[in-house]
């Protein structure tokens, strides 16, 4: 699984990164977690807004912050 957060450094991106980080240790998942930050790269998937969580080249969450509950379904149930 690859998944990319999208933002421009700003603290709300950082906590979906540390979020995202410590979901999959809860769920024992392993996935390669990168953080992009190129405007370019960003607008290449139509988003508006940042945070966002891509997982597998689709967005699953642009603009906000996703519930803890949340963030574990998306994790669950992509397809390793």
């Amino acid at each position: 699984m690859k998944i990319e957060v999208l933002g421009s450094g700003c603290e709300r991106c950082k906590q979906l990164e540390k979020d995202v980080v410590n979901a999959l240790a809860e769920l024992n998942i392993t996935a390669d977690v990168s953080k992009v930050q190129d405007l370019k790269k960003i607008m290449s998937y139509k988003v508006m807004s940042t945070p966002a969580l891509v997982i597998d080249g689709q967005v699953k969450i642009a603009g906000r912050l996703p519930r803890k509950d949340e963030l574990h379904k998306l994790l669950k149930d992509t397809p390793r």
